[in-house]
């Protein structure tokens, strides 16, 4: 039932390109692994080996801390409708933030969220597709509209403040990488 591949083949990144949600695993050297869900288009299969996903910002910063400590990343896909599979991208990342040189454009490709704080671009080696025979099905409604509205009626000191005060270190005291503006 399982398979394991070296790239992301065309059909791999039609299915990608067709899941609402994604979850995203990392973990440093020491302290706590995170599991985290995505939503809201911020990912872009940008090649066979190579995958980015912009970050909104929220209440904790694991995954930041996380790859600066450790590069490793694992990305999950479940197909909720249609036929069971679970997909999974194996890589390390790198942490890009607002003003990086390849902020700009990775960006614009990974959907241009409003208050993105992080962008991770993976470089992949390894896929896995498995059978995902109990993963429950699902009806997908709609995207919430929830992080992009908090964000829009912020200016970006606002945001860029809200960011230092709570996302510059996870929850086991580790820093995030993100930049401080003073």
């Amino acid at each position: 039932m399982g398979a394991s591949y070296d790239r992301i083949s065309e059909d791999i990144k039609s299915f990608i390109e067709e899941q609402q949600m994604f979850f995203v695993a990392t973990a440093a050297r020491e302290g706590r692994v995170n599991v985290s869900p995505k939503g809201l288009d911020c990912l872009r299969v940008l090649g066979p080996n190579r995958v980015a996903w912009a970050n909104g910002t929220g209440s904790t910063n694991e995954t930041a801390a996380h790859v600066l400590d450790s590069p490793r990343m694992t990305l999950m896909f479940c197909a909720f409708e249609g036929q069971p599979k679970i997909l999974r991208v194996y890589g390390n990342a790198r942490t890009l933030h607002e003003g990086d040189d390849d902020w700009d454009e990775l960006h614009a490709l990974c959907g241009s969220l409003s208050g993105a704080r992080n962008i991770f671009d993976i470089t992949v080696d390894l896929v896995t597709s498995t059978c995902g025979f109990g993963v429950p099905l699902y009806e997908f409604q709609e995207q919430r509209t929830l992080l992009p509205s908090w964000t829009s009626k912020r200016s970006a000191e606002t945001l860029r403040a809200y960011r230092e005060e709570k996302n510059q270190f996870n929850i086991d005291g580790l820093p995030t990488g993100l930049p401080i503006s003073r």
